[in-house]
């Protein structure tokens, strides 16, 4: 018989001349087979190219091993340092991650949803392409009614009773407004410098992850004696329109004191504007959230509030595997912090 990769243990039987229950016991429980006929079957089954399916097997016993990982920003590095260390941590506890790359459309979310359930996943870690108050995917319904494992990373659904990690985004704000605050606005060597001008790129308006960075820098801009305008440019989370908001604004405005990125490709979109317009960056501040992976490669130092990825990728994980083995587990919410890097 020809060499086939889609062999099955029926094929393995007919070679070997066997019943198909023998041919499963020898390669599902070797012990209960005879050395000699144990042998044959295994000799056949690497002749006829034969792979057991995983997922066949899974199914089963009631126990799959594979955890799905929903995102649309692989793109991003912070992101890129969770997905590492949910791949890691899933490896040693024997379970192979399948990761979906959403692209920020909906559509494609919701079946990398649906194919997970088909698969009868163990579970899965999402991080949702919006956490808008409105974007309430009907999916929601489906991993709810299916009683499979969630945990939501970084960004959350509203109203979606999930487990979840996220940032203390309010805490980033206020640590990169006080920054500001103490080497830039408020430094004496800059007080006879008026008016004193912040301008925050941001994330999509209604985001609450921007919504809630932009909190913090305004209460702790309140507490300077200072005037300061706070000017806002709510785009995406992406390079891209970070340049063409900052580069229209530099051409009507001009720049402004200090420029605060909320992400890390929102702070490089906001730098790369910065530079087409000729603006020298000892002329004005800039500080972002999370690392600028390399940046000192180019003799640039711009302090940032860093969030552990790895971190933050471990707890989602560890979380999930919690409620893979003891589905009644109450949902909780696991908060991690930055630290100010300069």
């Amino acid at each position: 018989m020809a060499r086939n990769r889609s062999a099955t243990i029926a094929d393995i039987a007919r070679h070997v001349g066997l019943t198909n229950i023998t041919v499963s016991r020898a390669l599902n429980r070797p012990e209960m087979v005879k050395p000699a006929t144990r042998d044959r079957i295994r000799e056949a089954a690497l002749a006829l190219g034969y792979v057991p399916n995983a997922f066949a097997r899974g199914l089963k016993r009631s126990d799959s091993r594979l955890i799905g990982f929903v995102t649309d920003s692989v793109d991003n590095p912070f992101y890129a340092e969770m997905i590492k260390a949910i791949s890691s941590h899933a490896k040693r506890h024997d379970y192979a991650i399948l990761l979906f790359d959403t692209d920020g459309e909906p559509w494609l979310e919701a079946k990398a949803i649906e194919t997970l359930l088909s698969y009868q996943a163990a579970g899965i870690i999402l991080s949702p392409i919006s956490d808008k108050p409105d974007y309430q995917p009907e999916y929601i319904s489906q991993l709810k009614a299916s009683n499979i494992a969630v945990v939501q990373l970084d960004r959350t659904l509203q109203g979606a009773d999930f487990s979840a990690v996220v940032l203390d985004n309010i805490w980033a704000g206020e640590c990169a407004a006080q920054y500001l605050l103490e080497h830039v606005f408020e430094n004496p060597k800059n007080l006879d410098k008026s008016p004193a001008r912040l301008l925050v790129a941001a994330g999509p308006e209604q985001s609450h992850i921007s919504r809630e960075r932009l909190a913090g820098v305004h209460h702790s801009l309140a507490a300077s004696p200072r005037e300061i305008t706070v000017d806002v440019l709510w785009g995406d989370y992406t390079l891209e329109p970070a340049l063409q908001a900052v580069g229209h604004f530099l051409d009507h405005y001009g720049p402004p004191t200090a420029v605060f990125g909320l992400n890390q490709l929102i702070t490089l979109g906001a730098l790369k504007a910065l530079q087409s317009r000729g603006v020298p960056r000892e002329t004005l501040s800039v500080i972002g959230v999370d690392r600028l992976p390399y940046i000192d490669i180019f003799d640039i130092t711009v302090p940032c509030v860093v969030h552990d990825g790895y971190h933050a990728g471990q707890k989602a994980l560890e979380l999930l595997l919690e409620q893979i083995e003891n589905p009644s587990q109450t949902s909780r919410t696991i908060t991690v912090r930055g630290a100010l890097v300069e």
